[in-house]
């Protein structure tokens, strides 16, 4: 009988499938590779270029263009996050878009909560048919990903990732 794979493990897995070594997002200098690390503290956020890297990754392997960084909807991304942890609550993806459409930016976003690290939100928004078509947008050229702490928070962690073109 086959021994169930650890979530540490399954994530491995998927990194090592889609061409990426954890130990490639690591800070110079040693530590935890950003993939893998903690931001349930209000120091942390996420590593952008890792998560860029990441979806960038998952896209190529299904025929599609990888991301950039984008500064502007990183700081919408941020804004969002921060909004959603002040109020202990997941926003609405509608009302995010309709938000970005009103600056005459039409994207694809997921917003969620409760991941504590990259790799345990990068696996839920695959598995969620949802979140995956955000990181699959085919228009998608462009990234903004950002996270807030929310202390004492059932959540925690408050996730904004946007797509797009």
């Amino acid at each position: 009988m086959r021994k169930p794979m650890t979530c540490s493990a399954a994530i491995a897995a998927l990194a090592a499938s889609l061409g990426l070594s954890a130990c490639e997002t690591a800070p110079s200098g040693g530590g935890q590779p950003a993939f893998y690390r903690p931001l349930a503290s209000a120091s942390a956020q996420v590593d952008q270029e890792a998560a860029r890297a990441t979806i960038s990754a998952y896209r190529l392997n299904r025929g599609l263009k990888p991301l950039s960084l984008d500064p502007d909807l990183a700081a919408t991304a941020l804004s969002e996050a921060r909004a959603m942890a002040g109020a202990d609550k997941p926003a609405s993806a509608d009302a995010v878009k309709a938000r970005l459409a009103k600056t005459g930016v039409k994207a694809s976003v997921n917003v969620s909560a409760g991941y504590r690290t990259l790799a345990e939100a990068f696996s839920g928004w695959r598995e969620s048919a949802q979140h995956d078509r955000t990181m699959l947008d085919p228009a998608g050229g462009r990234i903004g990903i950002a996270t807030a702490y929310a202390p004492g928070s059932k959540y925690q962690v408050y996730w904004v990732l946007i797509v797009a073109p």
